[in-house]
């Protein structure tokens, strides 16, 4: 079953492209973007979602971006 967001198609493409300008304007290095990336998640959790919920957003995060990838490579 898809996944239906509350947000546009079109808001999250401008958003990535955004941030992805920022990342290649400045050369950042993959391993880099990913820290950051990384850093930005855990930042969003812990500052947006309820403490008793944080590990599960981090699971379901994670097995979306699992998911993602796998689907990348078919």
């Amino acid at each position: 079953m898809p996944i239906v967001s509350k947000y546009s198609a079109e808001q999250q493409e401008q958003l990535l492209d955004d941030v992805m300008a920022v990342f290649e304007d400045q050369q950042i290095p993959v391993d880099l973007c990913l820290m950051t990336l990384g850093n930005a998640v855990s930042n969003v959790i812990s500052r947006g979602v309820p403490a008793a919920r944080q590990e599960a957003m981090a699971e379901q995060f994670s097995r979306v971006l699992l998911q993602s990838v796998h689907a990348n490579k078919a």
